[in-house]
């Protein structure tokens, strides 16, 4: 069985471990766990991984954020991946700094990337791993905090917070989403 296991983020070194990019670096991070190297390929960085018997396809698309269902797409019908098992790793406003919440669908919630796979991909039918970014920043800021970087409080936990997403997502090619929402979901 194969996954698409999509990290949200943009391309360009001024993006780079900033809050909107958490689903690059979580991309990243599960990449080398599992001994692999991205390419790059048509519309975005990719990835092919194995854990415990599953292909892992991991990708990050060069398209930027808000045209990701571009890549995601392009991607799922190239490798004849079904939607349900799509997995977006995405940042999220919503929950506070850490939390994650696998989700099988729902709205965008405002969120570009997932509102650009939800028109070009036709529909919510896809996981989606929240990672908490949390919205302590002041009226009218927000883009400026979302594509900032963490700061050095968070920075400490990344590492540890990282890992658990990894988890999440060879939970959710093992054992299912089910499962896994029920172990994980805070």
């Amino acid at each position: 069985m194969k996954f698409l296991i999509v990290g949200l983020g943009n391309i360009g070194a001024e993006y780079a471990n900033t809050r909107h990019n958490i689903g690059f670096d979580i991309a990243d991070e599960l990449v080398a766990a599992l001994e692999g190297s991205f390419e790059f390929g048509r519309l975005a960085y990719h990835a092919e991984v194995s854990h415990k018997g599953k292909k892992l396809h991991v990708i990050k698309p060069t398209t930027y954020m808000n045209l990701s269902g571009k890549a995601v797409n392009y991607w799922m019908k190239e490798l004849k991946i079904a939607p349900e098992n799509v997995l977006v790793l995405v940042d999220d406003l919503a929950l506070p700094f850490g939390k994650m919440r696998l989700k099988l669908k729902g709205s965008s919630a405002g969120h570009n990337g997932l509102k650009s796979i939800e028109e070009v991909c036709g529909g919510q039918n896809y996981a989606r791993l929240r990672f908490g970014i949390g919205d302590d920043f002041p009226k009218g800021r927000q883009v400026d905090f979302v594509l900032g970087k963490f700061d050095k409080n968070e920075q400490k936990d990344l590492p540890v917070l990282i890992n658990r997403a990894i988890t999440i997502v060879k939970s959710f090619a093992t054992i299912g989403p089910a499962m896994t929402m029920t172990q994980f979901n805070q």
